[in-house]
């Protein structure tokens, strides 16, 4: 079946970075656009940055572009999202997500704390 498993989340201070990464099985990721989001308590999720099949086009929420870059690795069937200049309104649980068809599918998702 279908599964995407984020991985990379943690506490970071202020300033610092972290990868996070979405492994995933059970369709042919090279044909399917990719999303992270994020979601805090009481908040709609937020979509974060997209990017193409091959990678070569991507797209970032405006309070993430020029800190966050979204990057796949379609021999290793695996997204990644790499976020620099972490600031405490970073603090959320992150997901990938890709939409097949109608369906769309998640992953359980993993913390980022940004907190001194």
């Amino acid at each position: 079946q279908v599964q995407l498993v984020e991985s990379g989340g943690g506490l970071v201070q202020p300033g610092g970075s972290l990868t996070l990464s979405c492994t995933t099985s059970g369709f042919r990721f090279r044909n399917y656009f990719m999303r992270w989001y994020r979601q805090t308590p009481g908040k709609e999720r937020e979509l974060v940055a997209l990017i193409s099949f091959a990678g070569t086009n991507t797209r970032y929420s405006d309070s993430v572009k020029g800190r966050f870059t979204i990057s796949r690795d379609n021999a290793k069937n695996t997204l990644y999202l790499q976020m620099n200049s972490l600031k405490p309104e970073d603090t959320a649980v992150y997901f990938c997500n890709v939409e097949l068809g109608n369906v769309e599918v998640w992953g359980q998702g993993t913390q980022v704390t940004v907190s001194s």
